[in-house]
């Protein structure tokens, strides 16, 4: 079996202190291994996107460990691991953060912009990732001008243009139609298979998880159910 890209051991998170104390992970223990798809499924308040943002380095367990690649995270810290996360991961959330007046190919753009590629570089890329996601054409128009499924479509790109091997996508077809959900479904699943991305999917949608590798239910804070795709 593959080194895992991921592995968590025993994470735990907990907020507020006392009688206001309250464990939203309570002992969290999972490998995602290179390539494959899993969905996070849970009720709100669950804590399965808790388990995300600890996984995408973008909050600190209480205790317990994580292991990217086989090292230790807790190591990481300031810029190091804002790098590791700008360069290991892209992102894609329900709520679509584009940055308003700036152009898609500005919004596509910006992790190479905070790696500190050179502009030329960074144009180029970002057209490559538009061009392939059949965004070519919106280039230089206002992001926040698209349509939904548009929208969507540029934060997938830019959570293409670093080249992660790791997406994870939180609710992504959460604010769109079924018809477009689905089309942006099939361009997920799509680029997992064929760039060999390892795509971690947050969501309560239970079709959406049916389509991934793997599905583990959290309730309460814990895993209480784990499952394959059918073959």
């Amino acid at each position: 079996m593959p080194q895992p890209v991921l592995a968590a051991r025993d994470l735990k998170k907990s907020y507020g202190r006392g009688s206001t104390r309250f464990d939203a992970l309570r002992g969290v223990s999972l490998d995602i291994l290179p390539g494959e798809s899993l969905a996070i499924l849970g009720k709100s308040g669950s804590g399965k996107s808790t388990l995300m943002h600890l996984l995408a380095l973008l909050d600190e367990p209480t205790s317990g460990g994580l292991r990217l690649d086989g090292e230790d995270t807790s190591r990481l810290a300031g810029r190091t691991l804002n790098g590791t996360r700008n360069k290991k991961f892209g992102f894609v959330f329900q709520q679509f953060f584009l940055t308003p007046g700036t152009s898609v190919l500005e919004n596509v753009t910006l992790p190479l912009a905070i790696a500190g590629v050179r502009g030329a570089e960074r144009r180029r890329r970002g057209l490559a990732v538009l061009e392939q996601l059949e965004l070519l054409d919106k280039a230089r128009n206002r992001a926040t001008d698209l349509s939904g499924g548009q929208k969507q479509r540029t934060v997938i790109a830019r959570a293409l243009v670093n080249e992660p091997s790791v997406i994870f996508a939180d609710e992504p077809t959460g604010n769109l139609d079924s018809a477009t959900g689905g089309v942006v479904e099939d361009l997920l699943f799509g680029l997992q298979r064929e760039r060999g991305i390892t795509l971690v999917v947050v969501t309560h949608d239970e079709d959406l998880a049916a389509r991934c590798d793997r599905q583990i239910l959290i309730r309460d804070g814990l895993i209480v159910e784990t499952s394959e795709r059918a073959a």
